[in-house]
């Protein structure tokens, strides 16, 4: 659970996973351009390559390659433990 919430720290990294929520399925150039037309973001091909290794270690990206495109999938599984340890029914409804 440490990873997801290291992921989730960076506004960099929550503005990507806002973007895959968007529309997912996109390429490194697709998400750059979201970024930088959407949220004023200027960082580099490089860096945001970075920020989606950070978040597919952590289980929040899966990636797919197809012919030489790598198409990044937001996947929400690691969430859940999250959402369950502190949103579960107390019982009191």
């Amino acid at each position: 659970m440490g990873d997801v919430f290291k992921a989730l720290a960076d506004p960099t990294r929550r503005a990507i996973l806002d973007e895959l929520t968007d529309r997912d399925g996109q390429t490194l150039f697709e998400i750059c351009a979201r970024l930088t037309n959407k949220h004023g973001l200027g960082s580099s091909r490089q860096a945001i390559s970075q920020h989606l290794d950070v978040l597919a270690e952590a289980g929040l990206v899966e990636t797919r390659r197809e012919g030489r495109y790598k198409f990044h999938h937001l996947n929400t599984a690691p969430l859940e433990p999250i959402v369950e340890r502190w949103l579960k029914k107390t019982g009191k409804d």
